[in-house]
């Protein structure tokens, strides 16, 4: 992977036997391949592990360099670690053509008709090569590859990477990545062979949830570049470029799109058409002359696609209308690999759904207009095996459809795909319906953090919807490490704010032309904030801060008053709520109240003195008027509705003197509604956490762990492996909800994760007042308050952070409860435990010094630990 930033950041953690491991120092040296040192730190006095900014001399682009840490730890010992990275063209020229399919022979007359390809219809995937000699042995060898579309390359009849859906997802009229891979490996001296797959990809394919508009939304041509840098053992440079001397043809994939599937013809396929030997004579040259971009492309900023693991189908049965129905029983994202056997000229269907129907078909209706199907057209009779290449589904049941044969259980297996981010989190407890929850939660996210964090995977839309992504950013920033991909989706927000301010509902865009409505827009305030609480990432504050501010004035030029009722665009308020409705202005302005706090902070974070008073007088204008409308003296808010309460206490809206009365109507809101949410997308974040907050524990387990429809536990029950978009996706009563709007895979509810690290394990990060601390390290210094509850008689969870592996465990015993936690090197934790005054506290068998407090409704033991492992008895 190549990176270019002329002043990357460096970062590492540190882990250790005994307690309180600090560092002392450390230096940094970053040299170039000869030996030479563009950067020496020197031996710098700091505990600090984390985003220290490059200032040596210049990197070169195109080059690999060495960078060495060495730390002095708390016992005075040096310890040194060292790696490599490699810089991209650093914002350089790209110079190599752009190829694409080749010009139809022969002159068109003026007066002709001129004929496109139908762009309600996927187009064939092209396949390019190149054969070229290298004279000597290969020292190192790097391709540098982007396209207009998806694309695939190969070397010598060998699949490049195991990257899926290159490259990413973009607004491509702004920015188009490349991609770095390392293939000294697969070259040879003598002759090689150069080929690639070119796909319609996000670029030129279907997408989006407007069945009128046609592919292409960005273009109808599918376009590829790519150059191959060659270093021999004697010294020589060998460049090998896209250009003209390309060949092309169409090959067995008549089409591969991400939402109408693929279709694969074997008998077109050119056997060992990416080999040196291949003849190909008789391809004609690939086109050129098609006026690409060349200067915004830039290096891949995420993790790519890959294939993060393979799940067997767990049964296999005949459905009513004769399809073999495989259940995989895991509501998936990805594709299979299926093994049959075929006649020639047979045709073989696979089709994929989340559900099935009563009666045991594919429960197809609410894909809309998207095609989860792959076609595989036979060449000669015999055994085959197939996979897809450049499209992917949502699904946990995929049925093949043209055997003439019962297939078995093993000939069906699933390629889950998903940007291959660290996971760093888990979590076990005694309850099955939590554990299959958090399963849910995980699965969810693994399915839709595909290139942009979708709001689904399966039917015609599969777009970066931006309060979906930013509601779930907590929860997944415990599972796991979305610093990179989060940084990469925020270059898709920025593309897209309008020249007014205006932040994007959806990004990148794609058909969409809506700006941001309140909570969806203002994903592009809240994010920053939390990548800078999360992973102590300060450049990121400083490179959306002038967006941030212009998506603020966008909004306070339109709503002098401070409530935020004008320019709200499609306004969906707490969307999909269930219950009592909650006034959609009233959503708004709490959320206008939040930007402002969080634009404090930021200006805090970045000392723009002028900006903090600004911001925080901004606030205390938007909760005047807030209480001045919403909040009665009674303590009821707006509607009374559970999302109401919820958001105003969040953004700490109501006055002090009534929060605990507008507590009290939440709870019995909740009492009123047989102990139920009665929410949406937004609320949902927020219930439980406000009532561990304010001392309300037991009923937040008890909502966490209902079966009663609505609830998390309702569709567990009812076999979910994912999280549901609606509440009512499927009951009892009525079966499947309308099916426009029916997704099975859709995260945003998903957000109560969150909680559960936070309440039920415990870990917190550095915050103040639900906005992140400007003065946070990354979990350098956290909280554990873990909390017990329900019937729970164990709790154990985990998180990799930044700075090392946290453990929180907690087990009910006979006389008390057991802890059993991990602090990293170089850290230290606040521990706030449940118990009461004068409890007997062990800390690994010695009393602990503790102070009590009345927090969360309860009395806590709060005392200091440094790094360590420690057992902690409670009594």
């Amino acid at each position: 992977m190549a990176i270019d930033e002329p002043n990357p950041r460096f970062s590492w953690s540190l882990s250790g036997d005994g307690f309180n491991r600090k560092q002392l120092a450390y230096q940094i040296k970053v040299e170039n391949l000869n030996g030479d040192i563009l950067w020496d730190t020197g031996l710098i006095d700091s505990d600090q592990t984390l985003e220290h900014e490059y200032t040596g001399a210049a990197l070169s682009p195109l080059a690999t360099y060495t960078w060495t840490v060495n730390v002095v730890d708390d016992a005075d010992k040096l310890v040194t670690a060292k790696t490599q990275f490699t810089t991209g063209l650093m914002h350089n020229k790209w110079d190599a053509q752009w190829i694409c399919v080749p010009p139809s022979k022969g002159a068109r007359p003026p007066e002709a008709t001129l004929l496109y390809r139908n762009p309600f219809r996927a187009a064939n995937v092209s396949n390019f090569r190149k054969n070229f000699t290298l004279p000597t042995a290969i020292k190192s060898a790097r391709l540098y590859a982007t396209a207009l579309g998806a694309y695939r390359f190969f070397i010598n009849g060998e699949r490049v990477s195991d990257d899926y859906l290159t490259p990413s997802f973009t607004d491509y009229h702004k920015r188009v990545e490349y991609q770095s891979y390392d293939v000294a490996a697969q070259l040879n001296q003598g002759e090689n062979a150069i080929g690639a797959l070119l796909a319609e990809g996000w670029y030129a394919g279907f997408l989006g949830l407007d069945s009128k508009k046609p592919a292409g939304i960005w273009g109808r041509k599918p376009q590829l570049s790519a150059f191959l840098l060659v270093e021999l053992e004697n010294g020589q440079t060998i460049r090998i470029e896209t250009d003209g001397t390309w060949k092309h043809f169409i090959g067995g994939l008549i089409y591969s799109d991400m939402l109408k599937g693929e279709k694969f013809d074997s008998r077109m396929y050119p056997n060992g058409w990416d080999t040196p030997s291949f003849n190909d004579q008789e391809w004609p040259n690939a086109g050129t002359d098609v006026g690409a971009p060349a200067d915004f492309l830039c290096a891949a900023r995420a993790q790519p696609v890959r294939c993060t693991r393979k799940l067997k189908p767990k049964s296999v049965k005949q459905a009513p209308d004769g399809a073999w129905i495989f259940d995989l029983g895991q509501n998936m994202v990805g594709f299979c690999t299926a093994k049959f056997k075929a006649k020639t000229d047979q045709q073989i269907r696979l089709v994929h759904a989340e559900m099935l129907q009563a009666n045991g078909d594919l429960y197809l209706e609410n894909l809309r207009t998207a095609q989860q199907e792959d076609i595989y057209v036979a060449h000669k009779d015999g055994a085959v095996e197939y996979t897809p290449t450049f499209t992917f589904h949502g699904f946990q049941y995929v049925g093949i459809y043209g055997l003439d044969y019962q297939p078995d259980i093993n000939d069906i297996e699933g390629i889950v795909i998903n940007n291959d981010l660290p996971e760093v989190s888990t979590f076990n407890c005694s309850s099955k319906l939590l554990n299959q929850l958090y399963s849910n939660i995980f699965w969810g996210q693994r399915g839709n953090f595909v290139s942009v964090p979708m709001d689904c995977p399966q039917r015609d839309e599969r777009l970066g919807w931006t309060a979906d992504g930013q509601v779930f950013a907590p929860t997944a920033a415990y599972n796991m490490d979305i610093s990179a991909f989060y940084t990469k989706w925020l270059d898709d927000i920025v593309d897209e704010q309008s020249e007014e301010g205006a932040f994007p509902d959806v990004a990148p865009r794609a058909n969409s032309t809506n700006d941001g409505a309140p909570a969806w827009g203002d994903a592009g305030v809240i994010l920053p904030l939390l990548l800078h609480d999360r992973y102590g990432d300060k450049r990121i504050v400083e490179r959306m801060y002038q967006p941030m501010k212009k998506w603020i004035e966008f909004i306070r030029k339109h709503n002098p008053d401070y409530i935020r009722e004008n320019r709200n665009h499609n306004n969906y308020g707490d969307w999909l709520y269930i219950g009592q409705a909650t006034p959609n202005d009233l959503v708004a302005t709490a959320y206008y109240a939040w930007m402002a706090k969080l634009m404090s902070q930021a200006a805090t974070l970045l000392n723009v003195r002028e900006d903090i008073a600004y911001y925080d007088a901004l606030y205390e204008c938007i909760r005047e008027a807030f209480v001045e409308k919403y909040v009665n003296d009674d303590g009821t808010v707006g509607s009374s509705s559970q999302t109401s309460y919820l958001l105003s206490l969040f953004v700490g809206l109501v006055p002090e003197s009534l929060v605990q009365k507008s507590v009290n109507h939440l709870v019995q809101n909740i009492h009123d509604a047989d102990d139920k949410v009665q929410i949406g997308f937004l609320g949902v974040r927020h219930i439980c956490p406000i009532l561990s907050q304010f001392g309300h524990s037991d009923l937040a387990y008890k909502l966490a762990m209902s079966e009663k429809m609505p609830s998390w536990g309702y569709s567990i029950v009812n076999g979910a492996t994912t999280i549901w978009e609606r509440w009512d996706g499927w009951t009892h009563e009525h079966g499947f909800q309308v099916p426009n709007m029916n997704s099975f895979n859709h995260y945003a509810y998903g957000s109560v994760g969150e909680w559960m690290f936070e309440w039920m394990g415990g870990i917190v990060p550095s915050t103040q007042h639900n906005v992140p601390n400007p003065d946070s390290k990354a979990y350098q210094s956290f909280t554990l308050r873990p909390t017990l509850g329900g019937d729970l008689t164990h709790c154990d969870t985990g998180f990799i952070s930044p700075n090392g592996q946290i453990t929180s465990n907690w087990k009910k015993q006979p006389n008390g409860t057991e802890y059993t936690i991990s602090i990293p090197a170089n850290t230290s934790a606040t521990i706030e435990l449940e118990a009461i005054e004068n409890a007997k506290i062990l800390v690994n068998g010695n009393p602990a010094e503790a102070n009590y407090k009345n927090l969360y409704g309860s009395s806590r033991a709060v005392f200091g630990l440094g790094s360590g492992d420690y057992t902690i008895t409670v009594n």
